[in-house]
C-alpha cells in the first residue's frame, strides 16, 4: 500500500521533507523513527516509515550517543560530526584521545601526536571536527598526526587539551 506524503495545503516534496527532518533533528533529541514521524506529522507532513528510513539514509543521519548516554538521531556534517550537539565533537574527541593517543610533543607551532598504527586518521578527524581554537588544520599519516596551530602558544594549549582528554577529563575549550 502506498502512502501519500502530504503537507498541509498539498503534497510534501522530498526537499521539504528533508529540510523538516534536518530542522527537527537539529533542535530535538529524537531517539526513534516513530518520534520523528510524530514530529513531522505535527508539522503537517505525513510519511511512511519506509520512506522515512530512506530519507535518514540519504541525509546520512545516524544514531549518536549524547553526553548523557542517550542514543539519538543526528545528521552528520561534512567532517562526519553530528550537527545538532555543540558538545558532540568534543565528546568524540575525548573518546578518541582516551582510546588512541599514545604521546604528544611540540615543534614550534605544530603539535605532533602519536597513535597506534593505523589510527592517526580517526584522531585527526576528531580534532578537525572539534574545531579547537587556534588549530589551522591537521595532517595524518599512519601513526602520526601534525596539528598546525596559529602560534606556539596555541600549540601549547592544544597539546594540553588533548593530553587532558587522554587522561579522562572533559573538553573545556
Amino acid at each position: 500500500m502506498r502512502m501519500n506524503h502530504t503537507v498541509a495545503g498539498g503534497p510534501a516534496t522530498k526537499a521539504a521533507r528533508h529540510a523538516a527532518i534536518i530542522e527537527i533533528l537539529a533542535t530535538n533529541q529524537i531517539a526513534s523513527q516513530e518520534q520523528l514521524r510524530e514530529q513531522l506529522s505535527a508539522r503537517g507532513i505525513d510519511t511512511a516509515q519506509a520512506t522515512l528510513s530512506r530519507d535518514l539514509l540519504e541525509l546520512q543521519a545516524a544514531k549518536v550517543r549524547t553526553s548523557d548516554g542517550i542514543l539519538i538521531y543526528s545528521v552528520m556534517d561534512s567532517d562526519g560530526a553530528p550537527t545538532h550537539m555543540a558538545d558532540s565533537a568534543g565528546v568524540r574527541l575525548a573518546r578518541w584521545c582516551q582510546d588512541l593517543l599514545v604521546t604528544g610533543d611540540l615543534a614550534q607551532n605544530i603539535v605532533v601526536l602519536r597513535t597506534p598504527v593505523g589510527a592517526a586518521n580517526l584522531l585527526a578527524s576528531a580534532i578537525d571536527a572539534a574545531r579547537l581554537e587556534g588549530v589551522v588544520g591537521s595532517v595524518a599519516g599512519d601513526d602520526t598526526i601534525f596539528v598546525a596551530c596559529r602560534s606556539g602558544e596555541d600549540a601549547v594549549r592544544v597539546l594540553q587539551t588533548v593530553l587532558r582528554l587522554a587522561d579522562g577529563s572533559s573538553l573545556g575549550v
